[in-house]
């Protein structure tokens, strides 16, 4: 008797029997051949960390940062993927992806569970032959603006900026993407509320009719256009409910990447626009975030990436009471030594241009610095 891998698997987990893999020997069972085309991948993310001096009662207010993982060492998240994907061309196709956090980092993503436990994505796609083709996920799925990503071993540097920070995460709704030419794609999409919130909705009387709305588009320079070829903008917009502000919010974003005449060097930029409204205590309020990116390839191994930030606000959206205004630098050496595996070492330095509580302990601690080690298992 033959057993591909994923039927060793079932066994092992008790999912189906010996039995039931013999008998289902002369014909595989719809479940086997449905198995058969899924993957698993995912991630183990750990972190040591080292904040510069003994104040840090007031620390730098990114995502997935804070006082918790301050001076040692850190899991932050594993996560866990399946996926099978849809076929493409001209074909009715169909598939799946699930995604799962388990971890501290989950309680971060604050899809309304509280625990060490999240779903990150959970959608049905489907792939339907419309002229280029046309492909939709219906259920939970990642938000469609931001130069980073919720996945930190995806992103050039470990820990996340202030226009991540103040975007949304994910969506629960319907999104539809369209690719009009190599050059031009579009992605459209209604969901329930800004998120992350799963099967959240708008409060009464404006849960009925009142959805958020989202919209991108991507422009991909051809490669006729030399050492631009392959350089990209996108530009997005997402206006609905958000329940983590008890308000109504609309998020614009643009960002670019950039090739140079120089191979090893790239480019980037983006700006993220937070408008908050209707909040039942503070009504309105306002964030913003400007941020320049940079990747120099050292040798076949080690990588360097820098970002610079400058972000401003009227709501408190960048950590201590009082900040107004804050500017950051980050620079990230990575340097691949074993197989799947991610490895970097980081430093970061955040500035409270503006605020009544600087970081730290002491009332005049301006500067934050933090040293940062990050070891990641990509499976």
């Amino acid at each position: 008797m033959k057993c591909n891998a994923w039927t060793y698997a079932l066994l092992g987990v008790g999912v189906i029997s010996l039995p039931s893999v013999m008998n289902a020997e002369e014909k595989a069972s719809s479940v086997l051949t449905a198995l058969s085309s899924t993957t698993i991948s995912g991630y183990v993310d750990t972190s040591a960390q080292w904040n510069i001096g003994t104040g840090n009662a007031n620390v730098p207010n990114y995502s997935f940062g804070g006082t918790k993982k301050a001076d040692g060492f850190n899991l932050n998240v594993v996560k866990l993927s399946l996926e099978k994907p849809t076929e493409t061309g001209d074909t009715w196709a169909a598939g799946y992806k699930v995604e799962s956090f388990v971890g501290p980092d989950a309680v971060s993503l604050a899809t309304g569970s509280g625990s060490d436990f999240a779903l990150k994505q959970a959608y049905v796609a489907l792939h339907a032959p419309i002229g280029s083709g046309l492909d939709l996920k219906m259920g939970v799925w990642d938000t469609i603006i931001g130069y980073e990503v919720t996945d930190a071993p995806s992103n050039n540097n470990f820990t996340r900026s202030y226009g991540y920070t103040i975007e949304p995460t994910t969506h629960t709704g319907l999104l539809g993407t369209y690719a009009f030419c190599s050059a031009i794609s579009a992605s459209v999409g209604v969901a329930d509320t800004f998120g992350p919130v799963i099967n959240a909705r708008a409060p009464l009387p404006k849960a009925e009719s009142y959805k958020a709305y989202l919209g991108s588009v991507t422009l991909t320079a051809p490669e006729s256009w030399g050492a631009l070829g392959g350089a990209t903008v996108t530009g997005g917009v997402i206006n609905g409910y958000n329940s983590g502000v008890s308000g109504d919010q609309t998020s614009w974003y643009v960002g670019t990447s950039l090739n140079t005449p120089i191979k090893a060097l790239k480019f980037g930029a983006s700006y993220d626009y937070q408008g908050v409204s209707d909040q039942p205590l503070r009504g309105s309020g306002y964030a913003n975030a400007t941020a320049v990116y940079a990747a120099l390839k050292l040798s076949e191994k080690a990588t360097f990436f820098a970002r610079g930030e400058y972000a401003t606000t009227d709501i408190d959206s960048f950590g201590t009471a009082g900040l107004r205004k804050v500017v950051a630098a980050t620079g990230t050496l990575q340097y691949d030594l074993w197989a799947n595996v991610l490895t970097r070492l980081e430093f970061r330095w955040d500035h409270a241009a503006d605020a009544s509580t600087p970081y730290g302990d002491a009332s005049d601690k301006n500067n934050s610095y933090i040293v940062m080690a990050n070891v990641a298992y990509k499976f």
